[in-house]
């Protein structure tokens, strides 16, 4: 036999608060997910710190946390030394740990707290807490004996949704919540699911601005208590009530304590869960709602039991009828067969949604086809439907749903794709398609109704081939988690209306460049392989207004830099949290939004843009500099001492052991040959040395640069006889270049200058900046006027020149040699 006393326990907590977020109270992942976007903006922030055996909160907790879960731990005191530092830690979780005392200082640290879940500890008063940004507050399932709220709770301004239970709380007094008078409170979570003995009446009357309650408390044999909290509910105004384990199990009560419901103008939304439920209190109950204000009532985990012979019986009221939603989520039958329900169905003509979920259904009512004209939404998801269940054979679908436009058939047992397609044309209002979760499969072309415009089919194993079967009409498509791995331009442009397409969780890796959806509005590609998000691709959604990406691999280069930096960050309603690096291993685990790269080293054309007037202007400088420094000559040396290299290296094996052929170069200006011929050449070669005189040995016929590297190359030494026509010489400037280069290269001083006539350094040409260096460093002979000093000059030039002598071989020899040896190398 069933028991549903232990199942609301994990109904209370972080869990329960949420519902103020989603409609539905339901755990799970989207409810934590969405708490944490209301304070996380990266995982690396995140601090998950719970089953780790602590007694105490570590001290070295990062400056920048924003999110720390410690529950499942040994904490039994919260000091406020570890939280010294965290002014920005926005969700604390502290669950489960043992909890007894809150130092006020770690509030104090922590200013900037909007979530706190301190449930499920031993907390024997509730702290006294003053943080102006909290939102959510979570104090349910600790050990304090009252609700009496700390006066510090007035400056909870913020303060949207708290839960308050306590398995030694029996009674709520009349001043209990007094501090919260002033505060815009919209939900409140109350009790444990004991039994409550007391109850002061307008308690819960003083909060005015109470939107939602939902009540944790069983009321079985007191209905006069359940009586003045509905009193009080009304004159808050509250719109949507939840009452949880309201009745223990095999409670018998009556309708009769609902009858306040009929005079509640305000009330909506009456929502009852984990309760027990006897035949002959929904008798009374439901001609309660009848006669109220109710627009929507839901029974969630409920346990049916028939305590009548004649089961349900509900005869018709002559009376409007408010309710326009009816919601069964988990029907559990105590007596383990189908329950007899005899109902007049004018009573349910007007409702326009009905959800049958989780009752264990496997074949429709045949009636159900035809008695709501008014439906607009069915949800028979989570039951035990196949294809032949939902269409019964028995049943005349003449005329099936005649409003009917959206149709939740999930986590059933649904399988032929294209038997369905058929059997919606019956449906001449559907919209919208919800067969996810079941075990469709692909067997034949589908015929789906035109007027069908949204279809969903996630978790369902189809595959890349799916887009072919449906329909060109469709205008929202899920196929999250269905084996898809690639999508292409050719599978979108059979939706020229598509608006939404979900394909999350599923293996695709690249999105095509060529993508084009022009009424695309949002596009899920989250849980995937892809690894970037390209410019091309937007391009080509021109319409698009929410882009789901994160939990990809993303790849932090130059691939995601126009997505982290240009693309508008609101189509991401996941950003930043969901989004990390994945690759290379130096970023991975980085939030993508703390990636930092710069623009300059990721867009050509901006590369282009700056590297094209740097060059322009390199080489504008560089032209300038060769005017002005007489670059054009240089270049020409240049080129020249390239040739003296390569000559030099094919002719030095042949030259290797031979000697000089000369004593010296005469390097000397034309116009002052007179001089040359009648003093330097009579006087040296009088002397017995040999000379190369440039008009005298010369080679005829080759070009004058080969001549004077050949001179230079086959002289001891080289005469350079400077005046002021030397240095206006171009072609004495390349003598004195190559025979520079020649001290260079074989490591000799075979320089010798000779002063003619006073030359002042300063008045040399810049192609000369090289031999007023050698004036200023080395010394040189001077031409004397005086006779007797001339004999000083002769002597020292020719001791220069006898050094040479030990080495000296005829020039006709060398040269013939020279000649030869290309021979012997052949």
């Amino acid at each position: 036999m069933p028991t549903h006393s232990t199942i609301v326990a994990s109904l209370v907590g972080t869990i329960a608060i949420v519902s103020l977020m989603k409609p539905d109270w339901v755990a799970g992942r989207e409810d934590e997910q969405g708490l944490l976007k209301l304070c996380v903006t990266s995982r690396q922030r995140m601090k998950d710190l719970s089953h780790q055996n602590l007694t105490t909160v570590p001290l070295n907790l990062p400056n920048d946390t924003e999110y720390l879960d410690i529950s499942h731990n040994s904490i039994q005191r919260l000091s406020g030394a570890p939280f010294s530092g965290l002014s920005r830690l926005c969700y604390l979780k502290v669950t489960h740990c043992g909890l007894q005392d809150i130092s006020p200082s770690v509030f104090t640290h922590t200013p900037a707290l909007k979530v706190l879940n301190i449930s499920y500890n031993d907390l024997a008063l509730i702290p006294d807490i003053s943080l102006k940004m909290l939102k959510i507050l979570d104090l349910a399932n600790n050990l304090y004996t009252n609700y009496s709220i700390p006066a510090s709770f007035q400056k909870l301004t913020n303060l949207d949704v708290l839960s308050l239970g306590s398995t030694a709380a029996p009674s709520v007094n009349f001043n209990d919540f007094d501090p919260l008078v002033n505060v815009s409170l919209h939900h409140l979570v109350l009790g444990a699911g004991i039994g409550w003995q007391k109850y002061d009446s307008g308690a819960l009357a003083k909060l005015k601005s109470l939107q939602t309650f939902s009540l944790f408390a069983s009321f079985c044999g007191n209905s006069r208590m359940f009586e003045n909290v509905l009193v009080d509910l009304n004159v808050t105004r509250a719109k949507l009530l939840r009452f949880i384990t309201l009745f223990p199990d095999k409670c018998s009560v009556t309708g009769k304590m609902f009858n306040n419901l009929r005079t509640m103008p305000f009330i909506r939304i009456l929502t009852i869960e984990n309760t027990w439920i006897n035949s002959s209190f929904m008798e009374g109950f439901l001609k309660n709602v009848w006669l109220s204000h109710l627009y929507d009532l839901s029974f969630v985990n409920i346990t049916y039991n028939e305590d009548t012979p004649d089961g349900f019986q509900f005869r018709t009221i002559n009376h409007t009828v408010n309710l326009r939603s009816i919601t069964f989520n988990g029907v559990h039958h105590y007596q383990y067969r189908y329950p007899t329900i005899n109902m007049s169905l004018e009573a349910i003509s007007k409702l326009t949604y009905l959800k049958f979920s989780r009752s264990g259904m496997n074949i429709i009512p045949c009636k159900l086809f035809s008695v709501l004209p008014s439906l607009e939404t069915l949800d028979l998801s989570d039951n035990l439907l196949t294809d032949a269940g939902f269409w019964w054979f028995k049943c005349s679908h003449t005329s099936v749903f005649p409003k009917l436009r959206r149709l939740f058939l999930s986590k059933n047992r649904f399988s032929s794709l294209s038997f369905i397609s058929e059997q919606t044309q019956q449906m001449k209002t559907l919209e919208s398609l919800d067969l996810s979760f079941n075990s469709i499969y692909l067997d034949r072309d589908c015929s789906w109704p035109a007027q069908l415009t949204e279809l969903r089919l996630g978790n369902n194993n189809l595959g890349n081939s799916v887009f072919k079967y449906l329909s060109s009409h469709f205008e929202s498509i899920d196929l999250s988690k269905t084996g898809i791995t690639a999508v292409t331009q050719k599978d979108l442009s059979r939706f020229p209306k598509l608006t939404h397409l979900q394909l999350s969780f599923n293996s695709i890796q690249v999105l095509p460049a060529d993508l084009s959806a022009p009424a695309l509005l949002s596009f899920y590609v989250d849980q995937n392989a892809i690894t970037s998000v390209t410019r091309e691709v937007l391009a080509g959604l021109p319409r698009l207004q929410t882009l789901k990406a994160g939990n990809n691999p993303f790849v932090c280069s130059c691939d995601s830099h126009w997505f982290v930096t240009t693309l508008n960050k609101s189509l991401l309603p996941d950003w930043p949290l969901d989004y990390t690096c994945r690759t290379p291993p130096s970023f991975a685990g980085l939030s993508l939004s703390e990636y930092k790269t710069s623009e300059l080293s990721c867009e050509m054309w901006l590369q282009a843009a700056v590297a094209v007037p740097v060059i322009i202007m390199i080489s504008a400088a560089m032209c300038l500099l060769n005017y002005k420094c007489n670059g054009v000559w240089y270049m020409k040396m240049f080129w020249v001492w390239i040739r003296v290299k390569r000559r030099g290296r094919k002719r030095s094996h042949m030259l290797k052991n031979l000697s000089f052929g000369y004593h010296a170069f005469i390097s000397y200006s034309h116009q002052d040959s007179d001089w040359v011929g009648s003093q330097l050449v009579p006087s040296l070669e009088g002397a017995r040395f040999s000379l190369c005189i440039h008009e005298r040995d010369f080679v005829p016929g080759e070009w004058i640069i080969d001549n004077i590297i050949n001179c230079v190359e086959s002289s001891y030494k080289t005469v350079f006889v400077l005046s002021k026509h030397f240095v206006q010489s171009e072609w004495c400037n390349y003598e004195l270049f190559f025979a520079q280069h020649r001290v260079i290269s074989v490591q000799q001083d075979s320089l010798v200058f000779i002063l003619l006539e006073p030359i002042p350094t300063d008045s040399l040409p810049k192609k000369f900046l090289r031999l007023r260096s050698l004036l200023r460093q080395q010394t040189y002979l001077e031409w004397p006027k005086d006779e007797r000093k001339q004999q000083v000059f002769w002597a020292s030039l020719k001791s220069m020149l006898h050094m040479a002598d030990k080495s000296m071989v005829l020039k006709d020899v060398a040269l013939a040699i020279s000649d030869t040896a290309p021979l012997v190398t052949d």
